[in-house]
């Protein structure tokens, strides 16, 4: 054997092993069997199988800084190692689901799912994201679905006779088929595929069929350990039967050939069955079986065609020569048993949207002659502009109480924003190198590019003041951190913080919720390529996207949110780049400070650590305990004293101590059986030491970044050993802690220098 006849024995018996272990073909008798050993897995319908979908890849608790939320696996694309996975928008899938395990409790899907909100928010991602979960799940043992064609094997393999169309046959052959699912193609004279891709169970005529279910679904719900979302009180899984599975019926044509054969077996069921060629399907995207996306275009999205027409008469049985079978076609019949987009759905004509009234509430569509019952999930995204004009529309009443409507906005956490825009500097890193906090800044701007002012009048008077006063920086730093300002004192600020959630939804039953407005990721991305295409810079760096924003912004005509009149500090697109500059500015000065090697970040945490001992036994009028010299002092109010003093505290000192050990105590109660991390609860304070420290030896700092310029620029010998030897290890913490490269590093500096200390030069 030639090695190439070697390789395609192989990859044959491959492929042969693939079809059998996936159980392509079977009999109606091995199906129900199948279903014996499953029942719940083989009993679902295209809801109850996409909910699984959503589960079978795991749903998880996503803390956030105003909460936790729900995050599910799926989105993460592990069936495709990551890729064009779906950033941030855990509400909306959380909102989906919920609307899906509703549609489950129900037993119908009765409403279309629209996913609202402006362009580039990732309604499209989100839906494609489902398709594709849909698509692996498909191929899990889990996940298996199975459909039916129709066999009518030729008078050789029939046994004598025409297998009950020519007349009816008192008495079988002994040597009759108990199935002609497995015939080869040459014994074949007629195969009708299920138009609709009707479920097998449907077979069972509705009296068996409902005994059948009820007895294999309660025999197979065996009681559980725990009890959640998807389970009953009683502690058993959930398993809704769905209207589709219990009560649903055969479609037209199928009914069609059922009837006939039925009628000439004189009603041996068995017989029927015989002609049944159970398959697995798999949902597939490019193939339309199972995941349709229906884009904008002018036509129907159904239609039938004559089968009788297309094959030939002779190949048909004869009793079903004389009826004239037609099959639907379109989007709505490739999607059934799987899920149907309507992508920019008001961007369709509105007649070409009426029937939809009717299929999303009854699952169903009304063609020429006949109506079609659909197993499907009906999905639409649309831009919010074409939504608010629908609104204004007379069919908006009736179309909206057929329709659930899921938000999707524009991100307002700067550090989800940021993870969109890594994964696009990762593919231009091997074109030019990527400069830290290229990413940040493109987020930073974008996301205060969405705020809106806070409507302060809303809140307790305890509060309304501070949210009067929160600038757009402060605004997004408290979504994306949890960082309050400075300034407002431990108790303000944990009230602060238990209303970002209300913040951040201001005005979501409107049409001018916050996220609405902004510039859009699509954007962002653009200006991120043309900054990597930026000859006056190295490396893609923070500066070079600062120039593409000026440019930007220049001509308001461009994006409609450059129109937006100002609101206060908000809205302010110009001014937001010379904000982010500024946080720009402070991050790498922090870096290249404390690459500097001047003092270790273990020191600032050990120092807090010990004011904070101190302070907690003195409000309890305790001693302290000193390690050095073994014995329990008095606390040492010089230290605390020269502590506060540090950080500038407003407040009478025995207030700001008492609330200092109120925050650390509530942050134990929420992170119970953790070590209390000062660092976290008390990031400002910590800034405000290290701004103290560096303050007192900023001679020192600029001199040492100086010379790292000296030494970018290839004079390193008019640095003394010591200089020298100071500007090595600066630069080499610079790569190792924060990833910078001699490009990036030098930029950095010089701009730091150039902005920050030019004053004292």
């Amino acid at each position: 054997m030639t090695d190439s006849q070697q390789l395609l024995a192989e990859v044959a018996s491959e492929v042969r092993q693939d079809f059998a272990g996936n159980s392509r073909i079977m009999s109606y008798g091995d199906f129900l069997k199948s279903f014996a050993d499953h029942p719940e897995r083989h009993a679902r319908s295209s809801v109850q199988y996409v909910r699984d979908c959503f589960l079978y890849f795991r749903r998880d608790t996503k803390p956030l800084v105003w909460g936790d939320v729900a995050h599910f696996g799926l989105f993460d694309a592990p069936f495709d190692d990551g890729r064009a996975r779906l950033v941030g928008q855990n509400l909306a899938q959380e909102k989906v689901f919920r609307l899906l395990d509703n549609f489950v409790r129900e037993g119908r899907v009765n409403k279309l799912i629209l996913l609202h909100g402006p362009n580039g928010s990732a309604k499209s991602t989100l839906v494609e994201l489902m398709m594709r979960a849909l698509e692996a799940y498909s191929r899990t043992d889990e996940g298996a679905l199975y459909r039916f064609n129709w066999i009518f094997p030729n008078e050789r393999k029939a046994q004598g006779g025409s297998i009950g169309f020519g007349g009816y046959r008192a008495e079988s052959s002994k040597d009759e088929l108990e199935t002609f699912a497995f015939l080869d193609e040459e014994d074949i004279d007629a195969k009708i595929s299920g138009d609709l891709k009707d479920h097998p169970l449907l077979l069972v005529p509705l009296p068996q069929r409902e005994r059948l279910l009820r007895d294999h679904i309660e025999a197979a719900r065996a009681p559980t350990e725990e009890v959640g979302d998807e389970e009953e009180s009683d502690g058993r899984r959930l398993f809704m039967l769905s209207e589709y599975i219990l009560r649903g019926d055969l479609s037209h044509t199928n009914r069609q050939i059922f009837d006939a054969l039925l009628t000439a077996y004189r009603g041996d069921f068995q017989k029927v069955v015989r002609h049944v060629q159970v398959e697995r399907f798999f949902i597939s995207r490019r193939y339309r079986t199972g995941a349709v996306t229906v884009e904008p275009q002018m036509r129907v999205d159904a239609g039938l065609r004559q089968l009788t027409v297309d094959r030939s008469l002779s190949a048909l049985p004869a009793s079903l020569q004389n009826q004239t079978i037609f099959e639907p076609f379109g989007d709505l019949v490739d999607a059934n048993r799987g899920i149907l987009e309507y992508d920019d759905l008001f961007k369709r004509h509105p007649d070409f949207n009426k029937y939809l009234l009717a299929s999303s509430e009854k699952a169903r569509v009304s063609l020429d002659t006949r109506i079609l019952h659909l197993d499907q999930v009906l999905i639409a995204t649309a831009n919010e502009d074409y939504l608010d004009a629908y609104k204004q529309t007379a069919d908006y009443a009736s179309f909206k109480g057929r329709v659930e409507l899921v938000r999707v906005p524009y991100l307002l956490d700067y550090t989800v924003e940021e993870l969109i825009y890594e994964e696009q500097v990762k593919s231009l890193n091997s074109v030019k190198r990527v400069a830290p906090h290229t990413s940040f800044v493109a987020a930073l701007w974008s996301v205060l590019t969405r705020l809106k002012r806070p409507r302060a009048n809303e809140y307790e008077a305890s509060i309304r003041e501070v949210v009067a006063q929160l600038s757009p920086l402060q605004k997004a730093d408290l979504y994306a951190r949890g960082k309050v300002p400075s300034n407002i004192g431990p108790e303000r600020a944990r009230e602060l913080k238990s209303i970002i959630p209300e913040l951040m939804e201001e005005g979501a039953g409107s049409a001018q919720y916050e996220g609405r407005y902004g510039a859009s990721p699509r954007e962002m991305k653009m200006i991120l390529l043309n900054a990597s295409q930026n000859d006056a810079y190295p490396t893609l760096s923070p500066l070079a996207v600062f120039d593409e924003l000026d440019e930007l912004v220049k001509d308001p005509s461009v994006f409609p949110f450059l129109q937006m009149e100002p609101d206060g500090a908000y809205q302010r697109h110009g001014d937001f780049i010379d904000v982010v500059r500024e946080r720009y500015l402070d991050i790498i000065d922090v870096e290249i400070r404390s690459a500097m090697g001047l003092v270790e970040e273990k020191q600032y945490e050990e120092l807090f650590a010990r004011y904070m001992d101190h302070v907690s036994q003195s409000l309890k009028n305790e001693k302290v305990y000193n390690r050095i010299t073994g014995k329990y002092e008095d606390p040492d109010e010089d230290l605390m004293a020269e502590i506060e003093e540090t950080i500038n505290i407003e407040e009478e000192p025995e207030e700001f101590r008492r609330s200092l050990i109120s925050s650390v105590a509530a942050y134990s109660i929420d992170h119970p059986g953790e070590s209390v991390n000062y660092l976290r609860i008390f990031p400002t304070i910590f800034e405000a030491l290290q701004e103290a420290f560096f303050a007192d030896r900023q001679k020192q700092v600029q001199r040492i970044e100086e010379n790292l310029l000296t030494y970018f620029e290839g004079d390193e010998g008019n640095l003394t050993v010591s200089e020298k030897r100071s500007v090595e290890t600066t630069l080499t913490n610079l790569k190792e802690r924060y990833g910078y490269c001699d490009d990036s590093a030098r930029e950095a500096v010089a701009f730091l220098l150039s902005n920050r200390y030019k004053e004292e030069k």
